[in-house]
């Protein structure tokens, strides 16, 4: 019996025990499931619940640090956001094309093991689910906060106010390589500046005029090298000689003569620059429009050809002793009217960009005409669009052990009016695979993004010092411009160059980008810098990549997504906040809206009220105006007072007026109602009469009920 009552009693403890547990473990679930309730309740009412749409551990991680509520964004086919309701504009277009250079989406292959992952740090933060719980809470609540990967993910029109989303509409006219190329030929018209000494030339193939304008500008080129490449050989030649005076001359072995090319060719090209010179200056209004110019297309066809055998062929260019001082004085008046004369080298090599693609897809070098112009010519679809752009290629770059390298640059734009920029103190630069080679056109010696780079393996030729990875940050870099005795160029040249240009690129574009108060952008500018460290920008790109695919963007990724959070969403609160690495580097004063815009016009005003019939058969004046007294009882007609049409002025002396009236009419200066636009500003002032009416009191007079009552009338021109 003891035995048995001993078990009934352990077996009764166990229950107990397990019972127990049951209830601790229910009751921590409630703790939690109130305590979420709690935090989501805090954050609806501060309107802190926000949206992601891609991968971003980052943004997710700080966001829910500041109390911030995730909504998860659901994906339809064909459906947006649900949003609260608003009329929206019909005059307002759709988004241009844009350059999303986002590659989140693809398999980042490389991951260091030391970096610091966020995504197990958000999977380790919500082990009991309380962000998921949380989630579903406010799956019916309007998101404050939206980040999205492209902007057509969302109409920003629907939005209300205060929701904040990291686009603008409409951005396309300089996140676009046809837009960039447009709209920075605007430039003049915004500021003091020249597209063209930070931005290398560039066309649209698909358009007819542009594509004029680029053969145009290839001829001219080749002709320029041709002038470059006499001034080469000629010095050295001289230092040739001075190597080889003081040596005894040995007899050659006789090698087979190349092919050479007649000194006309060079008086070919000192013509058509001494020409083009001449057309700068404006040197030609006086010409004869009969007179034919130096070179006509079938001599500029003949001219490629002999260049193409000097450049690609090695043929001998022969010239004149007497041409070379002719060719350094045209060099020399050239360079102070082309600004990209050093940088466009002596190879006429132009790069074929498709117009709204990035991560360097489609892409090609190109050193003929003739293959650029059959490349457009095959491709219907490119001359239908005119998406399809050739720029200069950068000939002689800033290499670093021998190696092309760009620099990518972000940069946050807040306010279009007025437009606020905001520049990011680090950044980092790609590294090519392969050497730099002005012979091999391919695009692991020219292209630097990532996105082509990490398919391909590094060359064996490289410098042992260039990073496996192919990244270096800014840091590192200023370092090295020390080590190489340039310890000023990255402040005195090159981070002053990009601040102008990403200023210029953004002021050409600040009319046609759609204007939104709670919107903001973060972008990615790509410079290639020159032998003198200018800055040359290439292109801007919208949603730029995030993804740590080294351990350098690991590490600034992350911070300019923090320094992003600390600009859009503290400094709005309290300016004197820490703004990480972000510095304001423009803001320029407000402009006013313009009062008119559009074909849509309101006029508002008061009416003038429509002249009565002529009554009184005495008087001696056009009446205008109703009448404003009426004796009572009288039986007599009401008086009338001209109208603004006629000249104002007195009744005659002669014409009899009741006894003891005297009537006084002055017509002082025309004061009215306003004509009104949708703004409520006054656009025109439309003249009215200020009648002033003198009479001594009489019991029988009285106010007629409809005087000079105002009415609004609406016009729609």
């Amino acid at each position: 019996m003891a035995a048995a009552h001993s078990t009934l009693t352990g077996q009764q403890c166990l229950g107990s025990l397990v019972l127990w547990r049951g209830f601790s473990k229910a009751s921590q679930h409630m703790g939690r499931l109130r305590n979420a309730k709690i935090h989501v309740e805090r954050a609806v009412k501060q309107k802190k619940i926000f949206m992601i749409q891609g991968r971003y551990p980052v943004i997710r991680c700080l966001l829910r640090q500041r109390g911030w509520v995730e909504k998860k964004m659901v994906h339809h086919l064909g459906t947006t956001l649900p949003q609260p309701h608003k009329d929206l504009d019909s005059s307002v277009m759709g988004d241009s094309d844009t350059a999303e250079d986002e590659d989140e989406d693809e398999e980042e292959a490389f991951r260091p093991p030391q970096l610091f992952d966020f995504d197990e740090l958000l999977e380790f933060d919500d082990l009991h689910g309380t962000h998921a719980l949380m989630s579903r809470m406010v799956r019916n609540e309007i998101p404050y906060f939206i980040w999205t990967t492209r902007r057509d993910i969302l109409d920003c029109r629907f939005l209300s106010k205060d929701q904040m989303i990291n686009h603008y509409a409409r951005a396309g006219s300089f996140t676009t390589k046809v837009g960039l190329c447009l709209n920075l030929r605007n430039l003049p018209w915004f500021d003091e500046a020249d597209a063209d000494s930070f931005f290398p030339r560039c066309y649209r193939l698909g358009a007819e005029d542009d594509k004029k304008a680029f053969i145009e500008d290839f001829w001219l080129t080749a002709a320029r090298n041709v002038l470059k490449l006499v001034v080469k050989c000629e010095w050295k030649s001289n230092s040739v000689e001075e190597e080889e005076a003081p040596r005894d001359k040995q007899p050659k072995k006789q090698e087979k003569k190349p092919v050479s090319v007649s000194p006309e060719f060079v008086d070919e090209a000192l013509c058509a620059c001494e020409e083009h010179l001449n057309n700068l200056a404006h040197l030609d209004i006086d010409k004869d429009v009969a007179t034919p110019p130096c070179l006509g297309p079938e001599g500029w066809s003949l001219f490629l050809q002999r260049y193409y055998q000097v450049v690609h062929e090695g043929a001998e260019l022969r010239y004149l002793d007497t041409q070379v001082q002719r060719c350094e004085d045209i060099l020399q008046q050239l360079r102070a009217v082309v600004p990209q004369m050093d940088m466009e080298g002596d190879r006429n090599i132009w790069i074929v960009k498709p117009g709204a693609k990035s991560r360097g897809r489609g892409i090609m070098c190109m050193d003929h005409l003739e293959e650029m112009l059959k490349l457009v010519d095959c491709n219907p679809m490119m001359m239908k669009d005119g998406k399809w752009v050739v720029q200069k290629y950068i000939e002689r770059p800033l290499l670093i052990f021998g190696t092309k390298f760009d620099l990518r640059q972000w940069f946050l734009v807040t306010d279009w009016n007025p437009l606020t920029v905001w520049f990011y103190r680090d950044s980092y630069i790609r590294f090519s695979t392969q050497p730099f080679s002005l012979k091999n056109l391919d695009n692991s010696v020219h292209l630097c993004n990532n996105s082509i780079q990490k398919h391909l393996e590094n060359s064996c030729h490289r410098h042992p010092l260039l990073p496996p990875d192919n990244m270096w940050s800014s840091q590192k870099f200023q370092a090295h411009l020390q080590e190489t005795g340039a310890p000023n160029a990255w402040s005195t040249v090159i981070v002053p160059g990009m601040k102008a240009a990403v200023i210029h690129a953004l002021q050409t574009s600040q009319d046609t980008v759609q204007c939104r108060k709670a919107s903001f952008e973060l972008y990615g500018a790509d410079f290639v810098f020159g032998e003198d460290f200018q800055p040359w920008l290439i292109e801007i790109n919208a949603s730029p990549t995030m993804a740590p695919s080294t351990a350098v963007t690991a590490r600034l990724c992350a911070g300019v997504q923090a320094d992003t959070l600390r600009v859009v969403i503290d400094w709005r609160l309290d300016r004197n906040c820490d703004t990480g690495a972000f510095e304001l580097i423009y803001k320029q004063p407000a402009v006013e809206v313009p009062q008119y815009v559009g074909i849509r016009l309101l006029v508002e005003g008061s009416t003038i009220k429509k002249p009565l019939a002529m009554s009184h058969r005495r008087m001696a004046v056009r009446p205008a105006l109703p009448h404003l007294l009426a004796p009572r009882g009288s039986g007599e007609t009401p008086y009338h007072f001209p109208s603004l049409h006629s000249k104002p002025r007195l009744p005659s002396p002669h014409v009899p007026w009741p006894q003891g009236q005297v009537l006084r009419l002055q017509h002082s200066k025309l004061v009215g109602t306003k004509a009104l636009s949708t703004t409520d500003k006054a656009l025109m002032t439309l003249p009215t009469a200020k009648v002033l009416i003198s009479l001594p009191p009489n019991p029988e007079l009285k106010l007629a009920p409809n005087a000079l009552k105002p009415k609004k009338v609406g016009l729609k021109l």
